[in-house]
């Protein structure tokens, strides 16, 4: 099921996820929501909190391959860190410059409990950096510079969401 994407300013993008300690039909439920929340067009990722559930997990969907990680971690970063464009929908409407590694590893397990391994650089990177922090309580917008997220705060306060 398609689920309600949290905005910024719930409670729960700012809050760190639970690990999973059981494959139960609930979690089966979530990353199947997950999954069909993420394969709206324009969406490269989708993480537990933004649909209102505070467990470590989250989808992807990086040119056209769509998957999913349970209690994933960033086990490495590569290549020269470079401020790209980042939105986020919990944050409709705002792109910014982030910087982010251009190549990322996550580690994590899938419903059948075994461990998988996602090495992703371009946009599958950014997905699994931007997806795992906000497995961690963060939003984006708390990467920027001290200026970009100043300028990226203002523009928040004009949209018509906030």
């Amino acid at each position: 099921m398609v689920r309600e994407i949290r905005l910024y300013g719930d409670p729960v993008l700012r809050t760190e996820c639970l690990e999973i300690s059981e494959i139960t039909a609930g979690i089966e439920e979530l990353i199947q929501d997950l999954l069909d929340t993420t394969q709206l067009p324009g969406r490269a990722g989708v993480a537990a909190p933004q649909i209102g559930v505070n467990l470590r997990a989250f989808s992807y969907n990086v040119h056209g391959e769509l998957g999913y990680l349970i209690n994933p971690r960033i086990v490495e970063l590569s290549g020269e860190p470079s401020e790209i464009d980042e939105g986020c929908l919990s944050v409709p409407g705002l792109w910014e410059k982030t910087l982010r590694y251009p190549n990322a590893v996550a580690e994590g397990i899938n419903l059948e409990g075994e461990t998988i391994r996602i090495a992703g650089s371009g946009l599958l990177a950014q997905a699994l950096q931007h997806e795992c922090d906000h497995l961690d309580g963060k939003v984006y917008l708390e990467r920027l510079s001290p200026e970009g997220r100043k300028v990226a705060m203002k523009k928040l306060r004009e949209t018509d969401w906030f």
